[in-house]
């Protein structure tokens, strides 16, 4: 039951991202879990962010979506939600995010992760280290766990294959003509004895794939996996760049990339899509492009404040 002061304070989880080239070494060892980098890896990292104008647009894409998420849910109801985006990487981080709550008088809590499909190694380690703190401080808190088939997502995704397909131009009507058009479906890897374990990640995005290939009309679709860990243990698969060198082979000549586990532009939109498979696709004379990124699409910021209402009735 919500307490007597009404105010429900939305924790918006995002993946964080360095604010500035200083910070990426730093970032970089908090994803490698207090690791430092070598020096080759951090110079790879840094020449991938150079590529893509120096650092990522993460954390402005992420303020924008939770700016759009209050917006929407001070619409239905003014004053009751306050929203603020908490950070698995970099600052604001998850837990600093609730204690700032707590300092605020807010005592029950909505969690929410921008992405829409749950693995227990990402937004698992987002929603227990909210629960944990949440807790410590005597907050009731409840989470939106996946939302990999709600139906506005479906829709936006969609829509934006079918924008994409017009982008292919004649390409892309030819080979569509010609069952010569594959829509891939991807999502950031993850190690295969993760998914072995029983974990829904690869299960939630083949049912995205289906809803999305089914509502934009397209019947040649597969999921791929793109932006694997370098780590020695195998990741799932196939690889997306994989996939590209394939194609010509399978009497596929045009592809319609659709990032449906992302919801932002960043790093593995901008560089390991547009520039890295963008230039596998063109040496394997496959015509390419990709699905627009949600980022604030005033659509997905409605259905996400949606899933938080709901959410906050069982508090």
């Amino acid at each position: 039951m919500i307490t007597a002061s009404g105010r429900v304070g939305v924790l918006v989880m995002a993946y964080g991202s360095p604010s500035s080239p200083g910070q990426i070494e730093a970032f970089y060892t908090d994803v490698r879990r207090g690791r430092p980098p070598s020096a080759g890896q951090l110079a790879d990292l840094i020449r991938r962010y150079e590529a893509i104008g120096g650092i990522s647009p993460l954390s402005r894409r992420t303020a924008e979506q939770v700016a759009g998420i209050q917006q929407q849910l001070e619409l239905r109801f003014p004053g009751r939600y306050l929203c603020a985006l908490g950070n698995k990487h970099s600052e604001p981080r998850i837990e600093h995010v609730i204690e700032n709550f707590a300092r605020q008088g807010v005592r029950d809590l909505v969690g929410l992760v921008l992405a829409p499909h749950y693995s227990r190694g990402s937004v698992g380690e987002y929603l227990d280290r909210a629960t944990e703190r949440a807790a410590d401080l005597g907050m009731s808190a409840a989470f939106v766990e996946h939302w990999h088939d709600h139906p506005a997502l479906v829709e936006l995704l969609a829509g934006r294959v079918v924008h994409a397909l017009d982008a292919l131009g004649p390409a892309g009507k030819l080979a569509r003509a010609n069952d010569e058009l594959l829509l891939l479906v991807t999502a950031h890897s993850l190690p295969v004895r993760v998914v072995a374990d029983g974990d829904p990640y690869a299960d939630q995005l083949r049912r995205s794939g289906e809803l999305v290939a089914s509502a934009s009309g397209l019947g040649r679709w597969e999921v791929g996996w793109q932006s694997a860990g370098r780590t020695p243990e195998p990741w799932l698969g196939p690889d997306i760049l994989d996939r590209l060198r394939a194609l010509p082979n399978e009497k596929v000549h045009a592809v319609v990339v659709c990032p449906a586990g992302f919801t932002s532009d960043h790093i593995e939109i901008l560089y390991d899509l547009d520039i890295e498979a963008s230039r596998v696709a063109a040496e394997s004379g496959v015509a390419f492009t990709r699905t627009a990124s949600l980022n604030a699409e005033p659509r997905m910021c409605a259905a996400l404040a949606d899933l938080v209402v709901g959410c906050a009735e069982k508090l």
